[in-house]
């Protein structure tokens, strides 16, 4: 008997709760799209599943079979969709990142925590003050 493929971490979702399929039946192939992070990510998108997922987050990510093993035996077999939750600020230009952390003398991480919180005059003024032309300006406060 041929062994299942599996080729990607979403058709993994399917396999942890609809198929659950046994590990013996699973090629080895298999197990290089799985991936623990997004797995654990992916369930713990369901409220009723995050204490489940925090568990499971403390099993070594290399423990494949394992956590294969845990979710499937934990979660309810019935498909399932897993909203994949994206943040909502969307990143800055980097352009302009690295116009405020020159200006503010700072790493790039704080510069984009800075474009978060200065309001657009503050950002045109820096920008001002860096030699940035006008219509350059407009591209990188977009």
């Amino acid at each position: 008997m041929s062994k299942k493929h599996i080729p990607t971490v979403w058709k993994w979702l399917d396999e942890i709760t609809y198929f659950k399929t046994p590990i013996e039946d699973i090629s080895e192939e298999s197990w290089d799209s799985w991936n623990s992070y997004t797995i654990n990510r992916s369930i713990s998108m369901k409220q009723e599943y995050i204490e489940l997922s925090n568990y499971i987050q403390s099993i070594p990510y290399d423990q494949k079979k394992q956590i294969y093993q845990i979710y499937k035996e934990m979660l309810p077999k019935r498909k399932m969709f897993f909203k994949w939750i994206k943040s909502s600020n969307p990143n800055p230009n980097p352009k302009l990142v690295e116009h405020v952390a020159l200006h503010f003398e700072v790493g790039h991480s704080t510069a984009i925590e800075y474009i978060g919180v200065l309001k657009l005059k503050e950002k045109k003024s820096i920008l001002e003050s860096m030699g940035v032309d006008e219509k350059e300006q407009k591209k990188l406060l977009k």
